[in-house]
């Protein structure tokens, strides 16, 4: 049986306890939570251990039985050290997590490999495994460039479909990954090709702004819910372990107004049900 999860970005408006409150009416299995902003501008509220967010979260996790598998979001751009990552361990290791997702934005490869494996060993005390996601805008953009970072450091790939599309990423690549490779496998969907303009219809959480580059706005406001759009999803998932837990990440501004926020969520477990029949892992 795989495990569904939602990913914080897909509600962001949500403080952590009420994500894990609406996961679990929507019949999710877990959640990711994001512990630190992807940007500057966007407020979160603390969650160090002993805090109130982190009590309440820890409290509403007991209750519904759910898990957090990962936390995020951290970018290794040259100078990020352990001022960053190490209260975000501390969280996470609070909360219970596995897992610590990030980006590579250094564009010096060998010494984000160095840093990247630094933060491996901090966070292994915690029993958390960073794992790199390739992002189609940053300077690890691919399922090979993530692959040997990863592995060179000791690290996991985290795999999102919008990113492996907007950056000419193939399953066949994918499926030639080492399976101990992937601990969770993320899903949204969209058009194949990039649109030149995207037009956000609902109010965007936590300080962000629908302007700058159209794959930006796209990747934090804009995605489509699995099934809706046009990625390879289930060439995806049979190129991947069977079992790998799947994590929603489905942004939508427009959707999440329309529909409510326990309804969007019920709509997206729905959607990875959905795709998950008929996935072919021979």
């Amino acid at each position: 049986m795989t495990d569904i999860g939602i990913a914080h970005l897909s509600l962001l408006h949500l403080d952590p306890d009420a994500l894990v409150d609406v996961a679990a009416r929507a019949g999710f299995d877990f959640v990711g939570i994001r512990v630190r902003g992807a940007t500057a501008g966007e407020d979160l509220p603390d969650q160090s251990p002993g805090s109130r967010m982190s009590r309440e979260t820890l409290v509403r996790l007991d209750d519904t039985g759910l898990q957090v598998r990962d936390i995020e979001f951290l970018s290794l751009d040259g100078t990020t050290g352990r001022e960053e990552w190490m209260p975000m361990l501390e969280a996470g290791a609070a909360l219970g997590a596995s897992t610590l997702n990030l980006a590579g934005q250094d564009p010096d490869f060998p010494r984000l490999t160095e840093t990247l494996g630094a933060l491996v060993v901090d966070a292994a005390a915690y029993g958390i495994t960073p794992a790199l996601e390739l992002i189609s805008y940053n300077a690890v953009s691919t399922v090979a460039q993530a692959r040997d970072i990863a592995t060179a450091a000791g690290a996991h790939v985290m795999l999102d479909p919008l990113h492996l599309q907007r950056g000419a990423n193939t399953p066949a690549e994918v499926a030639d990954l080492d399976a101990s490779l992937i601990p969770v496998v993320q899903l949204c969907d969209g058009p194949l090709e990039l649109p030149d303009r995207i037009d956000i219809t609902g109010e965007l959480p936590r300080g962000m702004t629908a302007e700058g580059e159209v794959r930006k706005v796209e990747s934090r406001a804009h995605r489509l819910v699995p099934g809706d759009g046009e990625f390879p999803l289930r060439e995806l998932l049979a190129a991947v372990p069977e079992g790998v837990p799947l994590s929603l990440e489905v942004p939508n501004a427009g959707l999440v107004t329309r529909l409510g926020d326990l309804a969007y969520a019920r709509v997206l477990r729905e959607s990875a049900e959905a795709l998950l029949t008929g996935v072919d892992h021979d």
